[in-house]
């Protein structure tokens, strides 16, 4: 036990005081809390899924005994006419003619009356007998008028003696009060020496019973079936001209109680009420508020005031000492609190003060005199250099031209020359910032020399209007780009290969385009070169392979404040058409102002 304390003692100390109070909070707090309430909660929710499975027992079983209690009733009146024996002769008769027939009848009827002997339950009373006699009518008729019809047809199928069936009459009846029918069935074979076969059919007031279900119901949705077939509704199902409806399987069945009537399986199916227990526990809700108020805001305000009292200050106090401003330390303005934290926060104060006098007396003061020593000597260095190199460069450049030309080597003479001029024009260029005059006068002496390594394969032509002559550009930016089309356009063409520097005002823009005729790029490759000229970034250019083209797109965006773009357009076999858009105002900050457009002029060839 001690060796996990011990573990958990060293993870705590890894964490900060806020920490710290949350996991007292959670762990002594939180977790109790909503153990217990849980437990409250759920013991409620039980009790009130519990009392609604009884009711709905209470329901479910409500309608049964009002369905038996109505089958019951109907079936004893159902038996006094199976033993009576004056409905039984009447049937077995032969009658001559319709007259005698009626007269037979009037007298059963002084006799045994059968509109509605048992009540209002009863709708009608209809007995058919195997005899070809009787005329079709009130009470009896032919049994085979009763031979195709669906009831009959169900009640041979059940294999039943008293048997119901459900079937819809349908446009058959259109003077039914309902097309729907509930009707028991059974035969009257009582008396076992007739050879009349006899048939008795009582339907059951539909209606009726639809409005005892529903006053049962107590609001909720109940369905009586039998199989899937919805016998009786208190809901949407319950129209009494319409067709049977039939359950879907979809049905959010509550309670569900089974019972066997007569042959007949019947269920009671009681649907979820649109008020779930959840929503009956409305009526705690006070007691609820209550413990979410007293075991979890309170303690969630105190936690967090005294979380504040200690973290705060501390982090202020840790802020402290991670700022350090031009080599001294900071102290702690607001300095409050009589406790632990405010003692720590005033010790720190006076020790910052001791601390950054130290630092001033001893460490900030060497070290300015050794910056200021090894600044001296770096100045001197590099003027020593600057004074040696290009003299050095120079007189080994001359004295090869003047070999070249001793041995008659004119063209490397020539060569030598030009790589002087070029060396001697980059050192001395003062500024990063040239007139596009002198970058122009710098890409013709490169296309020059360019042209002893190519001959008659290069050609160039270049274009700088007068009015464009004094703005100012990074240098060497279009003698990268100009490069790139030398080298990568020409080194797979065989044939002559056009290079094209052109310099033109459009409106506010200073447009600048570079066109060869050389080996040209695929249109992934261009695609991808277009995205990284628009995008370029310092640390592209440690990245990117085109490093020079990189490298002057990115010094124009600085020049420019982004105010440039790029368009690449390549075709392999044809060439490559570089244009550059630079707002002008940022390139004339030495420039003479008021520069037209376009003028007609060539420099070079």
């Amino acid at each position: 036990m001690g060796k996990y304390k011990g573990k958990i003692e060293s993870i705590m100390n890894d964490f900060n005081i806020k920490k710290k109070l949350i996991i007292i909070y959670v762990f002594c707090v939180i977790i109790p809390l909503v153990l217990t309430d849980s437990i409250i909660l759920y013991i409620l929710y039980d009790a009130e899924k519990k009392e609604q499975r009884y009711e709905f027992e209470n329901m479910a079983n409500a309608v049964r005994y009002n369905l038996e209690y109505t089958f019951e009733e109907i079936v004893k009146e159902m038996n006094d006419i199976y033993v009576d024996d004056g409905i039984n002769s009447f049937l077995n008769e032969t009658y001559k003619n319709g007259y005698e027939f009626y007269a037979a009848s009037l007298e059963l009827s002084r006799k045994a009356s059968l509109d509605m002997p048992g009540g209002y339950d009863i709708a009608n009373v209809v007995i058919y007998a195997d005899n070809d006699t009787i005329v079709n009518g009130g009470h009896f008729y032919r049994l085979t008028e009763a031979e195709d019809t669906e009831w009959y047809q169900g009640y041979l199928e059940s294999g039943k003696k008293v048997t119901f069936v459900p079937y819809y009459v349908g446009k058959s009846d259109m003077s039914a009060l309902s097309m729907r029918r509930i009707s028991l069935v059974r035969r009257l074979d009582y008396y076992k020496k007739d050879s009349c076969e006899k048939i008795l059919r009582v339907d059951l007031d539909y209606n009726k019973i639809v409005r005892e279900v529903a006053q049962i119901g107590y609001g909720n949705q109940v369905y009586v079936c039998q199989g899937d077939q919805i016998l009786f509704s208190n809901g949407a199902h319950s129209g009494s001209q319409e067709d049977f409806y039939r359950l879907t399987g979809e049905e959010p069945v509550a309670y569900q109680s089974s019972f066997e009537m007569y042959g007949q399986k019947i269920d009671i199916l009681i649907l979820k009420p649109q008020s779930p227990v959840v929503l009956n526990l409305e009526k705690h809700i006070p007691l609820i508020i209550f413990l979410v108020v007293a075991n979890l805001l309170l303690p969630v305000i105190m936690v967090s005031v005294v979380n504040n009292s200690f973290t705060r200050r501390l982090w202020e106090l840790g802020a402290a000492f991670d700022q350090v401003q031009g080599g001294t330390l900071q102290g702690i303005e607001n300095v409050r609190g009589k406790d632990e934290i405010g003692i720590l926060m005033q010790n720190y104060n006076r020790m910052v003060k001791g601390m950054n006098d130290l630092i001033q007396r001893v460490y900030k003061d060497r070290l300015e005199r050794q910056e200021i020593e090894l600044a001296r000597q770096n100045a001197e260095l590099l003027a020593l250099h600057s004074q040696i190199n290009p003299h050095f460069l120079f007189n080994v450049l001359e004295s090869i031209r003047m070999r070249s030309l001793i041995q008659g080597e004119e063209v490397t003479a020539g060569m030598i020359e030009k790589l002087a001029i070029l060396e001697r024009q980059n050192i001395n260029w003062a500024s990063d910032h040239v007139k596009l005059a002198e970058e122009m006068s710098f890409v013709e002496a490169y296309l020059e020399l360019q042209q002893y390594r190519f001959g008659d394969r290069l050609r160039y032509e270049m274009d700088l209007p007068e009015a464009c002559a004094d703005y100012y550009i990074p240098k060497l930016t279009l003698t990268t780009f100009v490069e790139n089309a030398c080298v990568h356009g020409m080194e797979k063409k065989t044939s002559t290969c056009w290079i094209y520097v052109r310099v033109y005002l459009k409106g506010s823009l200073l447009c600048i385009e570079i066109e060869d005729t050389g080996s040209g790029m695929e249109e992934e490759a261009v695609q991808k070169m277009n995205e990284s000229m628009q995008n370029c970034a310092i640390d592209d250019v440690k990245e990117n392979q085109h490093i020079g083209i990189i490298n002057a797109c990115l010094r124009l965006k600085m020049i420019s404040e982004g105010n440039v773009k790029f368009y690449l357009e390549s075709e392999p076999g044809v060439g490559t058409f570089m244009t550059i858009k630079v707002e002008a105002e940022y390139l004339q900050a030495k420039a003479q102002k008021g520069c037209g457009h376009v003028n007609e002029g060539n420099v070079g060839r």
